[in-house]
């Protein structure tokens, strides 16, 4: 969903000239420059609330009656524009496909410039359609440890140009991890952190859910496999979407966006995400906007959130145990922590209200439970100045 707003781009000065035309004590011009301030003011306004209410909707386009003296254009409130590869996701009904490969093959003979290519299989309004792609295994830990590998997707310009997929030459697919029992309940806990930072800050990974049957090919034969995964943007097409661009050098967290530094470092208490680092670039990319540096994550499956078998006991390279909540961000004022802790307070019912409508998705309802009460266990600390204070602001580095 993308919500609207007219921001005015027209010459000011000429309204300004137009009153001193007509106005010799000058007061005309104090009227024009009052008058501009309050209309920012009010179209500021606006757009938050806009964001906030409106966000689930998938095609909201609020309009502003602006007098013709100004020049107006259509932007996204948070400086977003519409793009090819939004056709992708802004239908986020699970998407059908079918893939046919060796998970050994993808596991061990792929790297960052080795591909095998295979046929991707997909419904799109009940028609069966199919696009040669390229696939390669990503995630050194999920290399070594998982079954099912995640997979970097490529698909030729001139391959996708005719297809839902326009637009998107580079995609990643998230897949479970282990063949076990909770394997797609661990991909709807992780698709829904995804989906609860978009409600957390305008700075995000767009998303997909699939349905996927995977045809593995190995030397006892074929298997197939219905399993859970979803689809994440190029990090380009975030970045194209802010008229932005992904840095690569590394920056002290500090130095980055204060608000967005905090919002972020709180998210990831709340999953229990202590396996990321935004100055090292670990599971999350930098993006300048704005004047600005965004740190923006991905990757939550090594989270208390998803707590899956295979996180136990795993420490990461920051030296903290997966499952195990700790807040890992940076010392700032207190004044910001508390105005991020009341910007989540704020979105509480929101938050219930999305992880409740997965609530039929799960194969096992005792895992949306204790994700469930992960998340009342993160807002009682938050609710509690004591409990908020120890845990979280006398935590910080």
């Amino acid at each position: 969903m993308e919500n609207f707003i007219f921001r005015s781009k027209g010459p000011f000065f000429f309204f300004g000239f137009f009153f001193l035309m007509f106005d010799n004590n000058f007061e005309g011009y104090k009227i024009v420059i009052y008058s501009i301030g309050l209309l920012q003011w009010l179209l500021s306004l606006l757009g938050t609330i806009l964001w906030r209410q409106e966000k689930r909707l998938k095609k909201c386009k609020c309009q502003l009656i602006i007098p013709l003296i100004f020049i107006s254009t259509f932007t996204t409130l948070s400086g977003q524009k519409i793009i090819k590869s939004d056709t992708l996701f802004s239908n986020q009904a699970p998407l059908r496909i079918q893939l046919n490969y060796a998970n050994k093959e993808l596991n061990l003979k792929t790297n960052d410039s080795t591909f095998i290519q295979t046929q991707l299989v997909y419904f799109d309004k009940n028609q069966l359609k199919e696009l040669q792609v390229s696939l390669r295994a990503r995630g050194n830990f999920r290399r070594k440890n998982c079954f099912f590998t995640p997979i970097k997707m490529k698909i030729k310009k001139s391959v996708s140009a005719e297809s839902i997929f326009k637009g998107n030459t580079s995609l990643k697919i998230v897949l479970p991890c282990k063949n076990e029992r909770d394997k797609n309940d661990n991909i709807i806990k992780e698709f829904i952190a995804y989906k609860i930072y978009e409600i957390i800050s305008p700075y995000y990974f767009k998303t997909r859910m699939l349905q996927i049957e995977l045809n593995n090919k190995s030397e006892k034969g074929e298997k197939n496999y219905h399993l859970k995964g979803f689809l994440i943007e190029d990090d380009d097409k975030l970045a194209k979407r802010f008229d932005g661009k992904i840095i690569e050098r590394k920056i002290h967290p500090l130095a980055m966006d204060h608000f967005n530094s905090v919002n972020l470092s709180l998210f990831n208490y709340m999953i229990g995400n202590t396996d990321f680092s935004s100055s090292h670039r670990h599971n999350g990319k930098l993006l300048f906007y704005d004047k600005k540096i965004i740190p923006i994550p991905y990757d939550f499956d090594l989270t208390g959130w998803v707590n899956p078998s295979y996180g136990k006991g795993v420490v990461n390279r920051l030296g903290f145990e997966s499952e195990k909540r700790k807040y890992i961000g940076f010392k700032r004022d207190e004044n910001l922590f508390e105005e991020v802790r009341n910007h989540f307070l704020s979105l509480k019912e929101k938050i219930f209200n999305e992880i409740n409508s997965f609530k039929t998705d799960f194969d096992h309802n005792y895992e949306f439970e204790i994700m469930s009460d992960y998340l009342e266990d993160f807002y009682r600390i938050l609710e509690n100045d004591k409990l908020f204070n120890r845990l979280i602001v006398s935590e910080a580095r």
